[in-house]
């Protein structure tokens, strides 16, 4: 073959590579355009249910601020403040443009804004929700990766037995057993609770941590150990391990170069889970080691029925899981390149 020929075939395969990669991209973006598209629809709706539940919420909001002081005439003023006078769709309006604007209301119970209220115990519940997604994911999914490469062993079952007994647990056993041998009566070298001063970062007092975060871990750690182990036994059940086998590679990596990468998109979509699950199992938690987090604060706001804050802190778990939805789909897609080459013929 000639020179010519040779500058030639090597032009082709750059320019089908580059059409390749844009084509990848395109389908790639075209997907994230979708699913946000349905992200905010479903944001949409979620908030007309919130919206809708705080409604019919027993009481009237004006009479749970003023309390026994109240009289007709401060109720009708504070009536008109709050647009209760309004009709629902009224409301609904007031509340969404306010939201659009960075504005979503005053809370209730102290008269201070409802975002700076909320911020602060997001702020703290993250804390916990990374920490343990981390900790729990990267111990669950080393294990299952462990326990797969000695399939049927004596390990393999032990960790298997230690998964469907933690799983069999609820989160509150699980902590108090913690306190009892960490705080109160075994070993006193952690805090039973984890009181978070007013004001102060929850990072500034690892030790108050330490407990909460335990607890989270050892609920999510199961699901992700299970799910790894799953994941990875298959692919080293799959055709093309046997024929690296076969090959006369050897069992480490077979392992690493062959079965793992195929079982990312088990991992991210198990990481996505355990987030989705620590945001709502959160609650029980903190409550439990009375820790000032999202959980804390939404069950007060509905006792002192401070709707701005309900609404608010509701509305931002679910853009929280929309978000996790979308990321951890994307993510996915990327990391498995059957789902996203374009197919030929």
């Amino acid at each position: 073959m000639s020179l010519t020929s040779h500058a030639d075939a090597g032009v082709g395969a750059v320019e089908a590579s580059g059409r390749r990669s844009g084509s990848t991209w395109a389908m790639v973006g075209g997907f994230v355009l979708r699913r946000g598209l349905l992200g905010i629809v479903t944001l949409v709706l979620v908030s007309m249910l919130i919206f809708g539940a705080t409604q019919v919420l027993p009481g009237n909001a004006a009479y749970a601020v003023l309390g026994h002081s109240a009289t007709p005439q401060s109720l009708h003023i504070l009536e008109r403040q709050l647009h209760l006078n309004e009709s629902v769709v009224a409301q609904y309006g007031h509340w969404v443009s306010g939201l659009l604007s960075g504005h979503p209301g005053v809370s209730l119970a102290d008269g201070q804004p409802a975002g700076a209220a909320v911020a602060k115990h997001l702020e703290n519940s993250a804390v916990l929700v990374i920490f343990a997604a981390v900790i729990g994911t990267l111990l669950g999914v080393g294990a299952g990766i462990f326990a797969a490469s000695r399939r049927d062993g004596w390990l393999d079952h032990s960790f298997t037995v230690l998964a469907l007994v933690l799983t069999a647990l609820p989160e509150f056993l699980i902590g108090l057993t913690l306190v009892i041998i960490f705080a109160t009566s075994v070993f006193h070298v952690l805090p039973a609770v984890s009181v978070i001063p007013p004001g102060t970062s929850p990072l500034s007092q690892p030790n108050l941590l330490v407990l909460p975060i335990a607890t989270l871990v050892l609920v999510i750690l199961p699901y992700a150990f299970r799910m790894t182990r799953a994941a990875v036994v298959e692919a080293l059940e799959s055709d093309y391990v046997e024929m690296a086998r076969l090959k006369g590679m050897s069992r480490r990596r077979v392992l690493f170069s062959h079965a793992l990468p195929n079982t990312v998109p088990v991992v991210v979509q198990v990481t996505a889970l355990n987030l989705l699950y620590l945001a709502g199992g959160i609650v029980l938690v903190e409550y439990l080691f009375n820790y000032p987090g999202v959980g804390q604060e939404l069950v007060a706001a509905i006792s002192d029925r401070d709707i701005p804050v309900v609404q608010l802190l509701v509305l931002c778990l679910a853009a929280f899981y929309v978000v996790v939805n979308i990321g951890a789909d994307v993510i996915a897609l990327l990391a498995t390149p059957r789902r996203r080459l374009p197919r030929s013929g």
